[in-house]
């Protein structure tokens, strides 16, 4: 059976998924990725980003910063975003404790489908449901949210807003800017978007190098020092969204 064709075993066992009760376990990250849907977003567009982000989970030097400790594993979740009120969970929280449960995150996201492609670009209000999602969450060491995307916002309420309801404190944000078009999507991620100590933006190329920015990225949170860093932003007492 070819890779593909394990994907979709895997996918027909039961989509990866865990109930808030059973995050409650010890986890020393909350992984959230974000990725954009709007109309900006052409088909083939889609493709690339759900492949390459599926591609570089099973990169080995990813799947080593995943696995490096067993004991405390990262937990994973990701949801596709567009404008406002226009979010939906692609995977739901899932422990990573081993190869195969990175293989079978892989497989759901690289199958998985975007539920609208016809909307403008409301960031503030991705920021917004990703602090939902991790409210629900696993109650991790620390908390990290990717979000993907290349455009400015353009629709809704704005990432200061967002930022400024306190739902995100405690949670740090890093960017993968898609470059390619008029804009310089990457300078506004950086000024408007990122937040948190060790925060960053990963720039790709247009969506054909999507896949080398999301391993990069990924990598380098997943890494020993990106973890450190991210358990110095604890705050006393617990996080702020509980």
């Amino acid at each position: 059976m070819g890779q593909h064709g394990q994907y979709r075993a895997l996918v027909a066992a039961g989509f990866c998924a865990v109930s808030p009760a059973a995050g409650q376990a010890e986890c020393r990250l909350a992984l959230l990725l974000a990725i954009d849907v709007s109309a900006s977003v052409d088909v083939e567009e889609d493709l690339l980003q759900r492949g390459g982000l599926a591609a570089a989970l099973l990169a080995p030097e990813v799947v080593e910063a995943f696995l490096a400790d067993p004991s405390d594993p990262v937990v994973l979740g990701a949801y596709e975003w567009s404008g406002r009120f226009a979010q939906d969970v692609i995977l739901w929280w899932k422990r990573i404790e081993t190869a195969e449960d990175l293989a079978e995150v892989a497989g759901a996201i690289g199958l998985s489908k975007r539920g609208r492609d016809d909307l403008p670009t409301a960031i503030g209000d991705a920021l917004g449901y990703g602090a939902s999602l991790f409210h629900k969450g696993p109650d991790c060491m620390a908390r990290t949210l990717d979000v993907a995307g290349d455009g400015v916002g353009n629709d809704g309420f704005p990432p200061w807003a967002a930022y400024r309801a306190g739902r995100l404190d405690g949670v740090v944000v890093n960017g993968l800017a898609i470059q390619g078009g008029e804009q310089d999507v990457a300078a506004y991620y950086r000024e408007e978007v990122i937040r948190g100590p060790g925060s960053f933006v990963i720039e790709a190329q247009g969506f054909g190098d999507y896949e080398r920015a999301m391993r990069e990225k990924l990598f380098r949170e997943l890494s020993g020092m990106a973890v450190s860093t991210l358990r110095l932003f604890a705050l006393p007492g617990g996080p702020a969204y509980r």
